[in-house]
C-alpha cells in the first residue's frame, strides 16, 4: 500500500471537511485522537504540513536565561517551592554574547525563555533585545511569561517579534489546580494583548497531565484555532520528583504524535516545533515529531554550565552538547526525514504577516 492510499484510509469527507475547517467539533477531535490510527494521522498530517509549509525545518536559538520563577506551578521543576533547585540568572552581557554566537552560528531566530522572573525589569529585557537586533539579523522570541500590558508593548518596541505564552490547558478548572493563584482567563487575555499589540503569538498544551481527558486535548486544538496562533508547542508531560506530580505517570509518545498531528491537520500553517520533551522520552522522538507535521526544532545553546538547572522536567537531552555539535547532530536528524534546514528567520506564513519588513 502507497503512503498516498495510507493516507486516504481516514475517510474523504472527514479530511476535507477538518482541513477546510469546516464546523470541527470537540466529539470529532476527541473521537481520532481516540480510535484514529497513529501512523494514518501522522501521514495526514505531514501532507499537510507540505502542502501549507514546504520541506524547511526552521532552528530556533533557545537561551534559558534565568530559573528563577514567581509561580508555583504543580508539575514544573522551576516552581518557586522547589527549594532543592540551585538558582540562577545571566547577566545582560552574557544573554547578548550567547545570542550573537547563536547567530553568527546561523541560527536566525533567538529565543529568550526563563522562568517568570520579576528579577528582570522591562527596562532589562527591553535592552537585551536592542542590542543583539543592531549586532543581529535575527527574530527574536521571547518567552518569560505573565507579565503587565506596558511591558509587553515596551518589548515589542525594541524589536521582539514573538511571544510564546503556552496555555497548557483549555480546562479552566484543570488550570486552576495547576496553576495556584492563576486563571485560564487571564492568560488567555494576556494573549489576546499579544495579538493587540503586534507579536507573532505562539500557544500550546501538555499532553498526559493528571486528569486531563481527551475531550480536554481536543478543547487545546480547538482553542489555538480560535486563538489564530502563528505557533504551538506540544509536548508530554514529564514528571519531575521535586513537584507535588512526581510520582503520575508520564505523557506517552503515541498521544503526543496524535495530538501534534491534528494540531497541524487542523491549524496548518502554524509553526510546530518537534520539542526537546519529545526528544527526551524517546532517542528518535523529534523524527518522529517531523514526521507528524512539526517543522520548526529548537537547539538549546545556553551556556552548558546553566543547562542541568534549567529542570522544568529531568532527563533533559542535549544539556552538555556545544553548540558545533548540537547543530551538526540536528542536521544529519532533519536531513534523515528528507528535509532541510531553513535559511530565513522563519516569520509566521500567515498572510497578514507578508509585509516588505517580513519578507521571511
Amino acid at each position: 500500500m502507497s503512503r498516498l492510499d495510507r493516507v486516504e484510509e481516514i475517510s474523504i469527507s472527514k479530511r476535507l471537511k477538518m482541513e477546510r475547517a469546516i464546523s470541527i467539533s470537540n466529539f470529532e477531535v476527541a473521537e481520532l485522537l481516540k480510535n484514529g490510527e497513529e501512523n494514518e494521522l501522522t501521514l495526514w498530517a505531514d501532507s499537510v504540513r507540505a502542502r501549507y509549509c514546504g520541506d524547511e525545518v526552521h532552528l530556533r536559538g533557545v537561551i534559558e536565561f534565568s530559573n528563577y520563577c514567581c509561580r508555583d506551578c504543580l508539575y514544573c521543576g522551576l516552581r518557586r517551592s522547589n527549594k532543592k533547585l540551585p538558582r540562577y540568572r545571566m547577566a545582560k552581557e552574557e544573554i547578548v554574547e550567547c545570542a550573537l554566537m547563536g547567530a553568527q552560528a546561523g541560527i536566525k531566530t533567538i529565543v529568550l525563555q526563563s522562568g517568570d522572573d520579576l528579577g528582570y525589569r522591562a527596562e532589562d529585557i527591553s535592552e537585551i533585545i536592542q542590542q543583539i537586533k543592531e549586532e543581529a539579523d535575527v527574530a527574536i522570541t521571547l518567552c518569560v511569561g505573565e507579565r503587565d500590558y506596558k511591558d509587553y508593548r515596551a518589548w515589542k518596541k525594541a524589536g521582539a517579534d514573538r511571544y510564546l505564552l503556552k496555555h497548557e490547558t483549555a480546562n479552566p478548572v484543570l488550570y486552576s489546580r495547576l496553576h495556584p493563584g492563576q486563571t485560564l482567563g487571564t492568560r488567555l487575555e494576556i494573549l489576546g494583548w499579544l495579538k493587540e499589540i503586534g507579536y507573532q503569538v505562539g500557544a500550546g498544551n501538555i499532553v498526559g497531565l493528571p486528569g486531563q481527558t481527551l475531550r480536554d486535548l481536543a478543547d487545546d486544538i480547538l482553542l489555538m484555532k480560535q486563538l489564530d496562533v502563528e505557533m504551538a508547542g506540544i509536548g508530554p508531560f514529564i514528571p519531575h520528583p521535586d513537584t507535588p506530580l512526581g510520582r503520575k505517570n508520564q505523557g506517552t509518545l503515541n498521544m503526543t504524535l496524535k495530538v501534534l498531528a491534528l494540531a497541524r491537520i487542523v491549524l496548518k500553517d502554524v509553526h510546530l516545533p518537534a520539542t526537546t520533551a519529545v526528544g527526551s522520552i524517546h532517542l528518535e522522538g523529534r523524527e518522529m515529531a517531523l514526521r507528524a507535521g512539526a517543522n520548526v526544532i529548537m537547539p538549546n545553546i545556553t551556556p552548558t554550565r546553566y543547562r542541568p538547572l534549567y529542570q522544568i522536567y529531568p532527563g533533559k537531552i542535549c544539556i552538555d552538547e556545544n553548540m558545533d555539535n548540537c547543530l551538526g547532530c540536528l542536521t544529519k536528524r532533519i536531513e534523515s526525514c528528507g528535509r532541510k534546514i531553513a535559511q530565513n528567520r522563519g516569520h509566521s506564513l500567515k498572510v497578514r504577516y507578508q509585509s516588505p519588513e517580513l519578507t521571511d
